[in-house]
């Protein structure tokens, strides 16, 4: 029969020099020369693809390079700001301990010294440090150390906060100091 369909062929003109007369067709000489052109596809994929790999774990080991350099260079001039506009602050307290040594007038002196505390409290407040009120506050753990207990003077200010040893702060509404307290039993 394989026979009989050659010659068909060729007196159609349709001769494929592919064929094998054990198999019938001729698309099973052109599979091995497809899969490998399919293995070779899959090989330069794979290798762009590992390629691309390096590149991005390269790029992502730099980035952290570079990020921890940055983070080491920001903590160490974090405070940078802040310590200047105290420096003022400072220049300040040279100058009214340099009057404190020479003046004899008291109130002078005591004015000068409130316009330098005042100076201080305005830095740190445009810095975001804002003191916590607490006299006469319902006792919060989260907010208040309390150092001792004492018997409240009345009854409204049980479990309340009675005097406060030791100022609390917030920095940006975040506790940066809790406030050491005296509660009422």
């Amino acid at each position: 029969m394989a026979e009989k369909d050659m010659m068909e062929q060729e007196n159609n003109g349709n001769v494929d020099i592919n064929t094998d007369d054990s198999v019938s067709g001729s698309t099973h000489l052109n599979e091995p020369v497809a899969e490998e052109s399919a293995l070779e596809k899959l090989k330069a994929e794979l290798e762009d693809a590992k390629d691309k790999f390096i590149r991005k774990v390269a790029e992502f080991d730099n980035f952290k390079r570079r990020s921890a350099k940055e983070r080491i260079e920001l903590i160490q001039t974090a405070g940078k700001e802040v310590i200047t506009d105290l420096l003022n602050v400072l220049d300040d307290c040279d100058r009214a301990q340099k009057q404190l040594e020479t003046s004899t007038d008291s109130a002078a002196i005591k004015e000068g010294v409130m316009l330098v505390f005042n100076k201080l409290r305005n830095t740190l407040q445009s810095k975001g440090v804002k003191a916590m009120e607490t006299i006469t506050q319902e006792f919060n753990p989260d907010l208040h150390e309390a150092i001792t207990e004492i018997p409240a003077p009345s009854d409204e200010l049980k479990g309340k906060v009675v005097d406060e040893v030791v100022k609390g702060y917030y920095l940006n509404d975040k506790i940066i100091r809790h406030a050491k307290v005296v509660v009422g039993k």
